[in-house]
């Protein structure tokens, strides 16, 4: 072969990679986008302004030091990227250093607090609500297509995973509010409340669509009835959980699912998959001891109250030597070995834990 023909070859190989290299590193790796509320909050909050943090002792207790996290250890998608193949943990969206390739493989846009509705989380003053994620998602959209362009992003965004984990602060920090509940509750009723949720998730999730994703994780509300915070401020429930928000919970959970269907058949190209955390919390709950737990009800992470939920988890806390015996790390959130559970449900688990494929399959199709 000439000199010239060999330039020739060079010249057209460089502008094939010129024009589709973007597109094959798009599809080249496992990238992980995750909307939320404080249950997968990685450290967005922070860098706001706001009542509900983690980025002090001892929540991080595992990882050596806090890390923003509401836990002592890792969240469910945490554990769900690794499994997946996501070299690092996804970071954070408000992280100076969530630039340049790191973006690639998947952002957090979670936030402690965080709801469907606007005003959800406002005793917390800041925190970022689902409508605000969306939109930082949108700016994270235009900055991949800057970097590898339109098809590129697009090809990305297809292969993604994308999951949304929100509604529990509508309950525990909106309606359920003691101070808000009542003048609340005599003018809306749960139902009411409940379908003005479903109704505005309906568009946050077609936007969520709109915007490229295709494979979307919808988690459902846990059994909020049995965290030890509201086992503590319902005294009068005794050992039981704390019925009207389970009821709650489950009400919303069953119009969440029928919405999950509803888009699934009308948006075209896109793979919902409806997530039943609400299960596979009350079945740990209900059979702690067979998953290897000793304690189901209470707080490791605790300061006062029968279940150590009365205040948040802090610097003056208690902490449980056996992190790994309990099902709650503190008031509200689960420990790094129950989200080790729940993770591993969603990941390999059959319908009745994630409809109508596991996480694993979708990640796949």
């Amino acid at each position: 072969m000439g000199l010239a023909s060999y330039c020739q070859i060079l010249v057209v190989v460089l502008l094939v990679l010129a024009l589709f290299g973007t597109t094959t590193l798009a599809q080249s790796f496992p990238s992980n986008f995750v909307f939320g509320d404080s249950l997968v909050d990685v450290g967005n909050n922070d860098y706001i302004v706001s009542l509900s943090k983690a980025n002090y002792v001892p929540n991080g207790i595992d990882f050596g030091k806090p890390t923003g996290r509401y836990t002592n250890g890792r969240t469910i998608v945490d554990i769900i990227g690794k499994e997946l193949g996501v070299k690092e943990f996804t970071p954070p969206y408000l992280a100076p250093s969530t630039i340049g390739d790191v973006v690639l493989h998947g952002v957090s846009y979670a936030s402690g607090g965080g709801g469907i509705l606007n005003e959800t989380g406002k005793i917390f003053v800041g925190r970022i609500n689902l409508d605000a994620q969306l939109d930082n998602f949108a700016n994270t959209r235009q900055y991949v297509i800057s970097r590898i362009g339109a098809e590129g992003a697009s090809k990305l965004f297809e292969k993604a995973l994308f999951s949304v984990t929100m509604g529990s602060n509508d309950f525990l920090n909106n309606y359920l509010v003691p101070v808000l509940s009542i003048p609340e509750q005599k003018l809306i009723s749960p139902e009411t409340f409940i379908s003005t949720l479903i109704s505005r998730y309906r568009l946050q999730l077609t936007r969520l669509f709109n915007l490229g994703a295709r494979k979307i994780v919808v988690v459902n509300v846990g059994p909020i009835g049995c965290i030890p915070y509201q086992r503590d401020v319902n005294p009068l429930s005794g050992d039981s959980c704390v019925a009207l928000p389970n009821q709650m919970a489950m009400s919303f959970n069953k119009k969440l699912k029928s919405l999950v269907l509803e888009l699934s058949s009308k948006l075209a190209g896109s793979k919902f998959v409806y997530a039943d955390v609400y299960r596979i919390v009350a079945d740990l709950i209900e059979n702690y001891q067979s998953y290897g737990f000793e304690n189901y009800n209470s707080a490791c992470c605790s300061v006062a109250g029968r279940f150590g939920g009365v205040i948040p988890c802090g610097p003056k806390s208690r902490v449980c030597l056996n992190r790994d015996k309990y099902i709650f790390w503190d008031p509200y959130h689960p420990s790094d070995a129950a989200n080790a559970i729940i993770a591993n449900r969603l990941l390999n688990g059959d319908t009745k834990d994630i409809f109508p494929v596991n996480i694993k399959k979708l990640f796949k199709s």
